[in-house]
């Protein structure tokens, strides 16, 4: 039996919350026994910081380089507003994205059938939705140099943060981009603004000769950053693949997840470069954030959780069957009628974090017989 390390870094606010419901799917998985996931727990973010003076400690990340792959909840909150912008919480999801070398970020967005009328589109709009975002995610604004804030004097400051592409960072995003449409619908939207940054010149550049070379049978589109926004809520379902840099990646993935429904149904999976035995360093996530509001009441979504996590069982443990269970048991307690809060529906029932995490378990055991 081949066995998995899955770090895990339940983080702060419900973070804890829906990685319980985690943990409930992994000790499913290995009562199957086609493989076993051996789990270890520390800290990230703002509890790791009251722990250590730091949003990840060197020895959290030494165990996360050695994991196949690590699992985070969420990180932040109001607590640690006024720490300084080093030690901040975010400040741990961006070193183990940094150290893991974590360059593409894989964002699905699926409308489950069963919550179409929870869009804030009309149902035409969103019913059979299936998008893939792929982001960028260790260039770009948000890692560039200089990055810097200067006072002038005189009451006045100025701000820098600095767009950076290499040629390099671009052709293997833009790979895994084409190399996901050619297991989709093949179709892939490049996402710029060639018209007034140069670095969307150059990502054009890049894309359109990597599409030529090497991916000629895929349908290649480009798109202007903002126009993708407007066409993200005029008609959806015309996107299937969409690569982007990591800012506009950052804005258009989480507006993609309002067609969904909510920010708690969106998985993400941030993957390295693949090694010589074709393994990648991993990292999965749901899109949502920590949630202090409804934090220790039991009511977060943990869907989003549970789904990046068959999202590691596809990606990183070589159990794609286990994964296509894992989807459908999720679909069908939609189907249910199964809701938490933040997808309340009339007419459907209404439970908490754990009794969500209880019927998809119910699920599986129902599907694998």
């Amino acid at each position: 039996m081949t066995v998995y390390k899955l770090l895990l870094l339940p983080g702060d606010g419900i973070g804890p919350e829906v990685m319980a419901e985690v943990e409930r799917v992994v000790a499913w998985v290995n009562a199957r026994g086609e493989a076993r996931i051996e789990t270890e727990t520390d800290l990230v973010g703002g509890c790791a910081y009251d722990a250590h003076g730091e949003a990840i400690s060197d020895e959290t990340m030494g165990r996360a380089l050695a994991a196949d792959a690590v699992m985070l909840g969420a990180v932040g909150g109001p607590k640690w507003d006024g720490v300084a912008y080093e030690q901040r919480p975010e400040a741990g999801l961006l070193r183990l994205r940094k150290d893991l070398e974590l360059f593409a970020n894989l964002r699905p967005a699926i409308c489950y059938p069963a919550l179409a009328d929870a869009s804030s589109l009309k149902r035409d709009r969103v019913d059979g939705l299936d998008i893939m975002i792929v982001r960028e995610l260790t260039g770009g604004v948000y890692f560039g140099e200089p990055k810097e804030i200067k006072d002038l004097g005189g009451g006045q400051k100025r701000a820098v943060d600095t767009q950076v592409y290499q040629t390099y960072e671009i052709e293997r995003i833009a790979a895994v981009a084409f190399e996901l449409a050619r297991l989709r619908r093949n179709q892939v939207h490049s996402s710029e603004k060639r018209n007034v940054m140069k670095t969307g010149v150059l990502w054009n550049e890049v894309v359109t000769r990597l599409h030529k070379e090497r991916y000629s049978d895929v349908t290649l589109h480009h798109i202007l950053a903002d126009n993708c926004a407007m066409q993200l809520v005029r008609w959806p379902k015309q996107f299937d693949v969409i690569v982007t840099d990591n800012l506009f990646g950052d804005m258009l993935s989480d507006e993609a997840s309002m067609l969904t429904g909510s920010l708690g149904m969106l998985p993400s999976a941030s993957l390295g470069a693949a090694d010589a035995s074709g393994r990648r360093r991993a990292l999965y996530e749901p899109v949502h954030g920590s949630a202090p509001d409804i934090a220790g009441k039991g009511v977060a979504n943990p869907i989003a959780t549970i789904a990046s996590f068959a999202m590691a069982l596809r990606y990183s443990f070589d159990q794609g069957e286990t994964a296509d269970l894992v989807e459908r048991a999720i679909a069908f307690v939609l189907d249910e009628g199964y809701r938490t809060a933040d997808i309340a529906q009339d007419g459907c029932r209404t439970i908490g974090t754990t009794e969500m995490g209880k019927a998809i378990i119910s699920a599986l055991d129902r599907m694998a017989k």
